[in-house]
């Protein structure tokens, strides 16, 4: 598995970052409001959308028969009358991946083993991050050796508000070199607790520079989660490492996405800041949606959507069912 490294950190690159809050607020509506998928293209917009999605369970009550009835649905995630109905019944879909914390992840790895599917195991004191440094590296540690294929860490957000940059990213290169580089690395920002588009795009710099795989925007449970601006800025900062330093670093949307017309918008971010200059960035090596075991979450919305346009007519979200 081919991974990123870290550069030598560069404080002024991080300074350097300015943000006009108006001009990202203006492009993330010009988005939307100018951009969608025509009916021909509905179908084929929601099948990427699954075969980009990290479906999640992070609860304190999971239980090993949840993650099993979890990865069943990331091995199947459609009804097969569903695709028969509209002529691709031979298609094989699974999810990109699926979420769990460490405990489940033994559990993950022998329900999905031989399809594909990644297991993604969140670690460093998810999702406060407030835990010894000790402890972070060696959750990552321990998640590896369990046999994770990806590993979700979470920042000091403290760093950021406190301009600490070269001390995030001594931190992020350390925790990347506990992966071993033998899982895919994805830091999570935490655009909600960090006040300021600016504090996003420089917090998105310095995790890039560290060596991560993907940045991704929320743990799911700061005030405000993933936005359309908070990842206009990411994007941006994506694109600027790629185009300058030929660092492919993904991104992953995560908090809050619930309906399938969210999944188009990010879609749409996608396709319009980013995959024009690498197609991997509609793929999923390089875009992830998080998607919420807990009912209605997003992959039932989007089989909704898929039945609507086989048969004509909606369900309830209680008839596609998750964990």
């Amino acid at each position: 598995m081919l991974t990123n490294e870290a550069i030598p950190f560069d404080l002024s690159r991080i300074e350097s970052i300015r943000i006009s809050g108006a001009g990202v607020e203006d492009r993330a509506k010009t988005l939307v409001a100018r951009r969608t998928f025509k009916q021909e293209a509905q179908v084929a917009a929601y099948i990427r959308a699954i075969e980009c999605m990290d479906l999640t369970t992070l609860k304190g009550d999971d239980t090993r028969g949840r993650v099993e009835r979890l990865c069943a649905k990331a091995r199947d995630p459609v009804r097969r009358d569903i695709f028969s109905e509209l002529g691709i019944g031979d298609l094989q879909l699974n999810t990109a991946a699926v979420c769990v914390y460490h405990d489940q992840v033994a559990t993950a790895l022998k329900a999905l083993r031989g399809c594909g599917v990644s297991v993604v195991a969140v670690s460093a004191g998810f999702p406060a991050g407030k835990i010894s440094f000790e402890s972070k590296l060696h959750e990552i540690e321990a998640s590896i050796q369990a046999g994770a294929d990806e590993i979700d860490i979470v920042i000091n957000r403290a760093f950021v508000l406190e301009g600490k940059w070269c001390a995030l990213y001594d931190e992020l290169v350390m925790m990347r070199e506990a992966s071993s580089r033998r899982a895919r690395l994805k830091t999570i920002i935490g655009c909600g607790d960090l006040g300021t588009l600016e504090n996003i795009a420089k917090a998105t710099a310095c995790a890039i520079m560290a060596g991560t795989d993907f940045v991704k925007t929320s743990t799911g449970t700061e005030s405000v989660n993933a936005t359309l601006s908070y990842g206009l800025v990411m994007a941006r900062q994506i694109r600027r490492f790629w185009q300058e330093q030929g660092i492919f670093a993904g991104f992953k949307a995560a908090g809050g996405i619930r309906e399938a017309k969210n999944a188009m918008q990010w879609l749409i971010l996608m396709k319009e800041e980013l995959s024009d200059v690498d197609a991997r960035w509609l793929s999923k090596g390089g875009f992830r949606i998080g998607a919420s075991a807990t009912q209605p979450g997003l992959l039932a919305d989007i089989e909704i959507q898929l039945e609507h346009l086989a048969f004509g007519n909606y369900s309830a979200s209680h008839y596609h069912p998750i964990g």
